[in-house]
């Protein structure tokens, strides 16, 4: 590996282009409680720290920069205010925003900022490039009083993946995420060090506007507010709905987050359905021979733009050639009888790409993102006997501290392996140590201080964020999480979604017992949705055609169903039947716990 640090190519393409930001750059919400802040990210202004890999401090220099840029004439970002960027394209009459970022508080400062310096121009088109969080849920904040005649558009299957990935697994992946994106850590040289892919998640309010006009098709073209945009499709790339798109009035071409300075993630560490390294190679290579000959810049949902044809061809090839390289070197070696574990530690990329800033692994890594791979072909299983029907972490934990003859023999010799240097195996020993005596504050402690040094040291920003967020749970408890990926999105859901997130609740083993029918007859749209418990599984069936005598009959509309499932109860709502078959169905639930413990058992 040889990094060229006195090359300064991505700060100058960062800083190209800017106009004004905020000072000081920090947003709250309308109670006054701070959402977005970049004002502890000042030490990055000096030389980087022993504690923090030199890679990921140059990293998240260049994720710091932040305000309003100009990319070509016709064309803004606002870049900082998020972890991802929102783009502002001048149309004949208003603006299109493309991805307005997580919090609406984000996304109003930033088009408040671009107004500032562009005139009052109404919104007139809205663009989701993919179905991730970051990428939609601030859309309350362009367009604050709904949606109205505004089109939105969005690549087909997004709403189904969007609830999927932000609703269905919401509470598990909003835990992940505070460690994944240290968002309970404060910024600084021993904390928060960007994300990777930007500087930090906003904490502000969620929401989710439906679209109205779906992308199903490579080459389709749709005309907004007087722009000809060119839609070429990405399924299954980093999103398993996304598209890229091509404006031939500004020779410009928005990547998505399929093409941003660093290596992404094959399967994020919060969670996700796995990505096609191989299809996501390919959609790239489709891309350069689109509309690379015809394209002055390429931008994207992250980072900074690339200009000239020459250069986004380079970039473009780059980023292609990674993807390809981590999955076709990964078939090869697994059909050569090696597991996940083993090809991570075995592979290595070439020099050019390893040698090459925007293929660093910032966000995603080489190492998991090959056992992402071999999962995405081969599943969870090694392959080995011995894999099929494991222990438990806690069962398996205290019989390898009584095999070791204890908890502190097990400590004693991982202080021996982290004194050696092999941070790793210590880790490995005190979290069995730690699992099969979670009260044992030694052990604990010596955790900490290995996932602190393991954090130091990573280039990765959402490896470091996860060893010094579980390594301060580990000294300080769990912390409360403040992201909630699924908050928000409800009046967006369709009815039968909304029926999803109860199937889900429901506790199987308590609900075995017990069976009931309600029929929910909706006004608007004229439907009748049955709900029908059985063996533990609540199934919906959309009209039924199977003649039944419901428990319960409701005739309702979805935003009286909504006020049903937040506890509003039936005022106002017509039912026939057994009201008491509700709170039936209401005490089968579950509540998620958005703070479960990771670190300990």
């Amino acid at each position: 590996m040889a990094l060229d640090y006195a090359d300064r190519t991505d700060f100058e393409n960062a800083d190209r282009g800017f106009i004004a930001t905020l000072t000081p750059m920090t947003i709250e919400n309308a109670n006054g409680d701070i959402v977005f802040d970049t004002s502890g990210y000042a030490f990055l202004d000096g030389d980087c720290p022993d504690t923090v890999n030199p890679s990921l401090f140059r990293q998240a220099q260049l994720n710091v920069k932040n305000g309003l840029y100009k990319v070509v004439e016709g064309i803004y970002q606002i870049r900082g205010f998020d972890i991802s960027n929102m783009t502002i394209v001048e149309g004949d009459s208003g603006v299109i925003v493309i991805d307005p970022l997580i919090s609406a508080e984000c996304a109003a400062a930033g088009l408040a900022l671009y107004r500032e310096h562009r005139g009052d121009r109404p919104v007139t088109g809205v663009i989701y490039t993919h179905s991730h969080a970051d990428h939609f849920g601030g859309v309350e904040g362009v367009l604050p009083d709904g949606r109205g005649d505004v089109p939105v558009l969005a690549p087909a299957g997004f709403m189904a993946e969007a609830v999927a990935e932000n609703v269905y697994a919401g509470t598990a992946m909003s835990r992940r995420a505070s460690f994944m994106y240290a968002i309970r850590l404060s910024p600084g040289p021993e904390g928060q060090m960007s994300t990777g892919l930007g500087i930090q998640a906003s904490t502000g309010s969620f929401g989710l506007i439906p679209p109205t006009i779906d992308i199903t098709e490579t080459g389709q073209r749709e005309t907004v507010d007087g722009v000809e945009i060119v839609f070429q499709m990405t399924p299954g790339t980093e999103a398993p709905a996304e598209m890229n798109f091509y404006f031939p009035r500004f020779r410009a071409l928005c990547m998505a987050e399929n093409a941003t300075h660093n290596l992404h993630n094959l399967l994020t560490l919060r969670g996700a359905l796995v990505r096609d390294a191989r299809v996501w190679s390919h959609y790239i290579d489709e891309a350069i021979d689109m509309f690379a000959a015809d394209s002055d810049v390429a931008f994207a949902s992250h980072h900074w733009p690339t200009w000239t044809e020459e250069n986004i061809v380079a970039f473009l090839s780059e980023q292609r050639d990674l993807y390809m390289y981590l999955h076709d070197q990964t078939l090869r070696m697994l059909n050569q009888g090696l597991t996940g574990v083993e090809i991570a530690e075995q592979i290595e990329l070439p020099p050019g790409l390893a040698d090459a800033w925007s293929a660093r692994g910032y966000y995603g890594s080489v190492s998991h993102n090959v056992k992402a791979i071999y999962q995405r072909y081969l599943g969870w299983f090694d392959g080995h006997p011995s894999s099929l029907w494991q222990h438990p972490p806690e069962a398996a934990a205290k019989r390898y501290v009584d095999a070791f003859g204890g908890v502190e023999v097990v400590v004693g010799k991982a202080a021996e392996f982290a004194a050696t240097g092999d941070l790793r195996f210590a880790a490995e020993l005190l979290k069995h140590a730690v699992f099969a005596d979670p009260g044992n504050r030694t052990a604990k402690y010596a955790l900490a201080d290995v996932y602190t040094r393991l954090g130091f040291g990573a280039e990765n920003a959402t490896w470091r964020g996860f060893y010094l967020t579980g390594a301060k749970e580990l000294r300080d408890g769990v912390l409360q999480t403040p992201l909630n990926l699924g908050g928000g999105m409800a009046a967006a859901l369709s009815v039968e979604q909304l029926f999803d997130t109860v199937a889900i609740r429901i506790n199987g083993p308590r609900a075995a017992a017990d069976s009931f029918v309600i029929d929910f007859r909706f006004t608007e749209p004229k439907t009748t949705m049955r709900l029908t418990l059985s063996n533990g599984v609540l199934i919906r069936t959309v009209d039924p055609r199977r003649k039944a005598v419901p428990d319960l009959t409701l005739t309702l509309t979805k935003t009286q169903l909504i006020g049903l499932l937040t506890g509003q109860g039936l005022d106002g709502i017509e039912h026939t039947g057994d009201p008491g078959v509700l709170q039936r169905l209401i005490g089968l639930l579950d509540q998620p716990d958005p703070n479960f413990a990771i670190v300990t058992p």
